[in-house]
């Protein structure tokens, strides 16, 4: 490998730790167990394999190793999610699945999708802040409330 080539995979890691960074932030002013931290590494680790893979040349190799980034993050994020203490619902959903769209933004960065994971990165940003926002707050809280007046 090549030291242009080393310096450009170097980029693709930094870009890959911002993103995950930005990710991850609103999960960290909330409060989240996975935060800032957790979505950059995820994010890097996913670019890196990928990023290497791609520079193998054997698509065949390349795409094992994206399937098993898939995989291991989907496993990662099973591990995340648990039940709450009442037994009757989830927690930690949101968490793995952007844990898991956040391996997704590394595979693209690697693959050379610069717009593709910006875009992307930007979007779960947006969907994890909405859950902050007093239109959505007031929304949902008027959807609990009918689903107990149904019951």
């Amino acid at each position: 490998m090549t030291y242009q080539a080393e310096l450009i995979i170097l980029g693709k890691i930094l870009l890959a730790a911002i993103l995950g960074a930005v990710i991850g932030y609103d999960r960290e002013k909330h409060g989240r167990d996975a935060g800032i931290r957790t979505y950059a590494a995820v994010c890097v680790g996913a670019a890196i394999f990928t990023s290497i893979a791609a520079h193998l040349g054997d698509t065949a190799a390349a795409s094992r190793i994206v399937a098993n980034i898939v995989v291991g993050v989907g496993f990662l994020g099973a591990g995340i999610i648990s039940r709450d203490a009442s037994g009757k619902g989830s927690q930690g959903l949101t968490t793995a699945a952007t844990t898991w769209c956040t391996a997704a933004v590394g595979v693209t960065l690697g693959l050379n999708e610069f717009l593709i994971a910006i875009g992307t990165a930007a979007l779960l940003y947006f969907l994890l802040a909405l859950h902050h926002h007093k239109w959505y707050v007031n929304w949902k809280r008027s959807l609990h409330e009918n689903e107990r007046k149904e019951e």
